[in-house]
């Protein structure tokens, strides 16, 4: 669940349709909430978390760039606990379809791992992508995979920004 800072904000969700604009955070966007006692994200996104300690992501990578009808690709992150105790930490996966025949989530959770680590140490978390994880219940009344363009995203909540772009063949 995601909580608004305001009750103005309200619906508010992660995964809300896209309105075919610019993200309202993006540079030189137009688009911006008229509303200025308030940011227009949430206090707290969804999958936010709590902890004794803090957590950095870095390095994502893929193990390819394209996807086929009968290959899997895997999407990688190094975790490290920076703090000073040991904590554990929900890794997230959101993917994005950038264009689809019908409208689509702005992200969607596809995955997590729950990765308890020690003080300093690092460990890198590994999530499998294959083409039954990125289907949906199409207009052609079943469920597909359409080629084009996804946006992996993997991070500690749904405003992660840091992506890899798979093609699906």
């Amino acid at each position: 669940m995601s909580f608004p800072r305001s009750v103005g904000q309200l619906p508010l969700y992660y995964n809300a349709k896209s309105t075919g604009r610019p993200a309202a955070n993006e540079p030189n966007s137009v688009f911006w909430s008229h509303y200025g006692d308030v940011p227009n994200t949430p206090q707290f996104p969804f999958g936010y978390g709590l902890s004794y300690t803090t957590f950095s992501y870095s390095n994502l990578r893929l193990s390819s760039t394209k996807l086929n009808d009968s290959g899997k690709v895997t999407a990688s992150i190094d975790l490290t606990n920076t703090g000073k105790v040991s904590g554990t930490e929900v890794v997230q996966l959101y993917i994005q379809d950038e264009v689809a025949t019908g409208t689509r989530p702005v992200k969607e959770l596809k995955g997590f791992e729950l990765v308890t680590l020690a003080a300093g140490e690092t460990k890198s978390v590994t999530f499998t992508i294959d083409k039954k994880m990125l289907e949906f219940f199409s207009a052609n009344r079943k469920w597909e995979t359409e080629a084009g363009t996804f946006k992996i995203y993997i991070g500690t909540n749904a405003q992660t920004n840091s992506f890899k772009v798979l093609t699906v063949e």
